[in-house]
This record gives structure tokens, C-alpha cells and sequence, in this order.
């Protein structure tokens, strides 16, 4: 090429520049608007975007203290216990729903969350559903108002076992998410590997939200971007975040007789009869009908419960789609005429709520 064509290059672009743009159709087609990096698509959301508060409570001749997050100044209170690994924050997105028509208070369990206890590793059914007790007596003292448990997994558990004791005066609902005895029980038995098989370390707390995504314990993003900061912590020693519930070495809480130990410990054998048992109205929803057993299963079909199967979705149902499972929760809660004080008839107000039928 001859060189002394390379001299006029400069100047022609230059012109063109200054030139008037040739007009186009195309000139009305909006730009696209700039893709989101991953760090900013994962990024952490705050709580307050969907809780009205949040509060320590202290419970007395202890040193622990629950962490709450709570929304709402009317009606009921539904009152949410996560799952295990999981934090307060799972119930953030339908909470901004539910605050609507009723209070919302969720409860970070011992060992999760910002909750800190004398023992963390102590998830036995038994401590956590006196857990439960104390918050409730710390908020409320002797005159609680009418409560709608909720529960996901591990909390469904702690929530079916709190209301078959039935010493919750004014306890007006219950609500178990995603989990029975029989598919429970059967879980146990895989769950060191199948903790052990998850993802330990992250460099970062979005890439935290990034894996559960892509990897579908989630599937709903504005949810995990809330949630999952909760559920970690910063290990100096490592340089990264690790799971702040450290789910195996609690072992001897829910492993099986095989090893040792036996299964009423985390509340799981004889789930499905207590939760027949308890005295109130009760809903029921699954990700899927094979979860359910044949106590379950006859209860169903004899009205003792309602039941809803969610589709589309996983485990976390509440995660996944927080604007129908907060639809439900408060179609249950209009259903069953519960109102602050309990179960409320036109000229008649009852306490504490009466059983279902």
C-alpha cells in the first residue's frame, strides 16, 4: 500500500464526524439497555426493602438472644420459622405481602442468623420449640394475640411439635411447608453426604447468591439476594464466607438409629400424627404429591387438613413464589375467620381459637 494514502484517513473520519447523520428508521429503535455483570445481577438486597423492623430479644436467665425481623401493625401474627440453613429472610418477599392484612414476625433458630445462643449446635426439638416459647412469652407475656405458625422443613417440624403441646392459648393456625415425616426421615440418612457435596467457600457474598441460583436451591433471585447474606459468614482464618449454620456438626441431632442415636430427636418420627393431632385449623403445602404418606394421606381425604400442592417450584416454596405462597397464607388466614384475638364469628368472638373439624 502506498503510504501516502494513510495521510488522508484522519481527515475523512474527521469529517464524517461533523457530518449530518443520514436519517433512518431505525434511528427510533431504543438502544438496549446495558447487561447487568454478575456481581451487580447478585447483588445483596436489604431487609428493610420488605420487613418494617427488626429486634433482638433477650431471653431472660440466658444468654441467648433471637434475632426477629417483623412487619405489620394489624390482625394476626404469623409468626415463621425457617429451615435449617436457612434465615428469617426466607419469609422477606411475602412478608411485604402479608403485612397488608396481618403482622409478621420471623424468627432466626438458634445456630442461624444473626440469633446467638449458649449452644448453637443444640437443634433438638425440644430446645428449639422451647425456643419458640420464650420469644413468644419475651413479645407478648401473658396476653399474646391470636398466632398463625408457620414453618418451612426443619421449622415446619419445630412449628407441628410447638402446637400439639398445646399450651399456646390463643395458637389459631398452623402451616407446614415442604416437609412429612416419611421423606424427612428418609432424608436424614443422606444428609452428611449431601452436605458435604455443596459448594463450602465463596469469595464473595454474591457469589454465594449467584451459586444457589444456578444451582437451584433457589429459583428466585429478589428472594436469594435477601436471604442468603443471613445464612453466611466471613471465616477470617480462610479468607472467604462460610455457611453461618453449621449443619454438620449437629449432627447428633438428626441422624438415625443406625448411628447411634435415634429420630425424635429433631422431631421428624411421628410428625404426620402430630400434626393430624393438633387442634387447629391446619394447611399443608408440598412441592410435590409424593411427598405425601399414608397418614397423610387418609387425614387429607377425611377433611382434617387442607392441602395445596405449589407447582413450579422447590423446597423453598416461600422463596420461589412469595406472592402465591403469601396468597395462601392469607386465604388460610380469611378462610378460618382468624382475626387478632382468634377465630371470629359475626356477633361472637371466641378465644383461643376452636379445632377444626
Amino acid at each position: 500500500m502506498d503510504s501516502s494514502n494513510l495521510g488522508s484517513v484522519p481527515e475523512d473520519t474527521h469529517k464524517v464526524e461533523e457530518s449530518k447523520p443520514v436519517a433512518s428508521a431505525f434511528d427510533s429503535v431504543p438502544r438496549p439497555p446495558p447487561s447487568q455483570s454478575s456481581s451487580q445481577k447478585y447483588s445483596p438486597s436489604d431487609w428493610s426493602s420488605y420487613f418494617d423492623r427488626e429486634e433482638d430479644v433477650c431471653i431472660s436467665d440466658s444468654n441467648d438472644v433471637f434475632h426477629l425481623y417483623m412487619a405489620g401493625t394489624e390482625g394476626p401474627v404469623v409468626f415463621c420459622l425457617h429451615g435449617g440453613g436457612y434465615s428469617g429472610l426466607s419469609y422477606a418477599l411475602s412478608a411485604s405481602i402479608i403485612k397488608e392484612k396481618a403482622r409478621v414476625v420471623a424468627m432466626d433458630l438458634r445456630g442461624h442468623g444473626k440469633s446467638t445462643t449458649e449452644n448453637d449446635l443444640d437443634l433438638s426439638i425440644e430446645t428449639m420449640c422451647n425456643d419458640v416459647f420464650a420469644v413468644l412469652k419475651a413479645l407478648y407475656g401473658d396476653s399474646p394475640p391470636a398466632i398463625v405458625l408457620v414453618g418451612h422443613s426443619m421449622g415446619g417440624s419445630v412449628a407441628v411439635h410447638v402446637a400439639a403441646k398445646k399450651t399456646l392459648q390463643t395458637l389459631a393456625g398452623l402451616v407446614v411447608v415442604d416437609v412429612v415425616e416419611g421423606t424427612a426421615m428418609s432424608s436424614l440418612i443422606h444428609m452428611q453426604k449431601i452436605l458435604s457435596g455443596r459448594v463450602q467457600h465463596f469469595a464473595s457474598i454474591e457469589k454465594a447468591i449467584e451459586w444457589s441460583v444456578r444451582g437451584g436451591s433457589l429459583r428466585n433471585i429478589d428472594s436469594a439476594r435477601v436471604s442468603i447474606p443471613t445464612t453466611l459468614k466471613y471465616d477470617d482464618s480462610k479468607n472467604c464466607y462460610v455457611y453461618r449454620a453449621q449443619l454438620e456438626e449437629t449432627e447428633q441431632y438428626w441422624r438415625g438409629c443406625y448411628a447411634g442415636a435415634s429420630w425424635h430427636l429433631l422431631g421428624y418420627e411421628g410428625l404426620s400424627e402430630k400434626f393430624l393431632s393438633c387442634p387447629v385449623p391446619k394447611l399443608l403445602l408440598l412441592a410435590g404429591t409424593d411427598r405425601l404418606d399414608r397418614a397423610l394421606t387418609i387425614g387429607q381425604m377425611q377433611g382434617k387438613f387442607q392441602m395445596v400442592v405449589v407447582r413450579h417450584t422447590g423446597h423453598a416454596i416461600q422463596e420461589d413464589v412469595p406472592d402465591e405462597f403469601a396468597s395462601l397464607i392469607l386465604n388460610f388466614i380469611s378462610r378460618n375467620r382468624i382475626g387478632p384475638h382468634g377465630v371470629e364469628i359475626p356477633g361472637l368472638r371466641r378465644r383461643p381459637a376452636q379445632p377444626q373439624s
